[in-house]
């Protein structure tokens, strides 16, 4: 007697319950809406298992034909049943129960050819695909021809344009990393398109915050810059809170990211860095709470509130030239890293803030491991993160509408009053 294969079984099963998964949905859908379909639970289960034992029988026997012959009259019964129903009821030209009976086979074979956690989460994937229709129609509905290009245009730059960059620097100073510099554009771009987005679904408060702290795991820089240019589109007051609550519950994030990071690398440090770091996220998410708060009184108020038409911020243009003057300093930040004395370890420490705080919070993190000062470590990481604030801010106020930089402005004085008041406490 043969001795039972338990994985081939199991993967059976597997197909079995991908069927029911698709059928029940489509069963339940389809006398929902009282339509006549040929595809229920049980047709479903029967197409994953013609798939599943076309494809089983094709690799005992090594040869494909057997599962393209199963695929085939899975095909062909989909067809006919089509017909059929058309012929019925001739207003029913969907194609959507048909196509997903063919994708269960497939499904059906993928799990005996090896893959079933793939073609399980495929299947989950198709079945929320089956049950979000209204959803996703609504949000075709709601895309504008901009919102498509502006889609178009950055799947192009992110895999067609970025993978042809170098990766390695091409400058004498090995500053310039052309991947590097390309990859923060698409991350600036890619921020702007999330938060326009957000705001038209969320509303410019839930989005505008949402945004920000997400946004703030990445990159408060870019969330800063794409901000900023979008309150150039809405420079009321009630925007400008929402943006300024974004913006500031990024740099909160950032704050608090910096000590993880600290805290990973050497936990030692962090005692020393968190009295500084702790009190600006703290500033920063205050502020931000409260402009976040107040836009939504605002919204919430009974008298009318002029609401500006928004307009797709995505430009890549725009974030090329982001990403020209990141160049600029990144360079000066080499230079600086290269001349200057030993001794000036805090200036080179506010010199790397002007683009990145996490390049210097690893390296001074690592200094304090190898048997560095703490205290200078702390310090130098708290001047660059200060210098980094600066250079943020001062994005807002080049680029944001005057409303946003009411609000911005003096908020980061108060952070760096703050911030570089609790060095004594180092």
């Amino acid at each position: 007697m043969a001795e039972v294969d338990v994985i081939v079984v199991r993967n059976f099963l597997i197909a079995l319950l991908i069927g029911a998964l698709v059928g029940i949905e489509r069963e339940k859908t389809k006398t929902a809406a009282g339509e006549i379909t040929f595809g229920g639970l049980r047709t479903f289960i029967l197409f994953a298992q013609a798939g599943a034992v076309g494809a089983w029988l094709s690799l005992h026997y090594n040869t494909p034909w057997i599962f393209v012959a199963s695929l085939v009259a899975v095909s062909a019964a989909v067809i006919t049943g089509y017909v059929l129903e058309s012929r019925i009821n001739p207003d029913s030209v969907g194609l959507t129960t048909e196509i997903a009976a063919i994708t269960v086979c497939l499904l059906g074979g993928a799990v005996m050819s090896g893959y079933p956690e793939l073609a399980v989460a495929l299947a989950i994937l198709t079945s929320s695909v089956l049950t979000f229709k209204q959803p996703l129609h609504g949000i075709v509905a709601k895309l504008g021809t901009d919102d498509i290009y502006a889609g178009l245009k950055l799947l192009i730059a992110t895999f067609i344009v970025l993978p042809l960059l170098p990766t390695t620097p091409i400058d004498p100073w090995q500053a310039l990393n052309p991947y590097k510099l390309w990859l923060l554009v698409i991350l600036i771009s890619a921020l702007s398109l999330i938060g326009y987005v957000a705001v038209r679904w969320l509303g410019s408060a839930h989005g505008a915050a949402i945004t920000g702290i997400a946004g703030g795991l990445a990159s408060s820089t870019a969330v800063s810059l794409s901000f900023a240019r979008q309150s150039r589109t809405d420079s009321s007051a009630s925007a400008a809170d929402a943006f300024a609550a974004g913006i500031l519950l990024a740099w909160a994030v950032m704050f608090a990211r910096v000590v993880l990071t600290i805290a990973i690398v050497y936990r030692g440090l962090v005692a020393h860095v968190l009295i500084p770091f702790g009190t600006m996220a703290l500033a920063a998410a205050t502020v931000g709470i409260f402009f976040y708060r107040r836009r939504l009184v605002a919204h919430r108020s009974t008298e009318p509130t002029m609401e500006v038409p928004m307009k797709n911020p995505f430009s890549l243009t725009a974030a090329s030239q982001f990403g020209l003057l990141f160049a600029v300093v990144l360079l000066v930040v080499k230079l600086t890293q290269q001349y200057a004395p030993a001794e000036g370890l805090y200036i080179v420490s506010a010199v790397a803030g002007l683009t990145d705080v996490d390049a210097i919070t690893l390296s001074m993190s690592e200094f304090a491991r190898q048997g560095g000062q703490l205290a200078t470590a702390a310090t130098a990481v708290t001047v660059a993160a200060v210098s980094n604030t600066v250079v943020k801010c001062g994005f807002v106020a080049v680029l944001g509408s005057a409303s946003m930089r009411q609000r911005v402005v003096p908020t980061t004085v108060a952070i760096l009053i703050l911030g570089l008041a609790s060095l004594f406490f180092v």
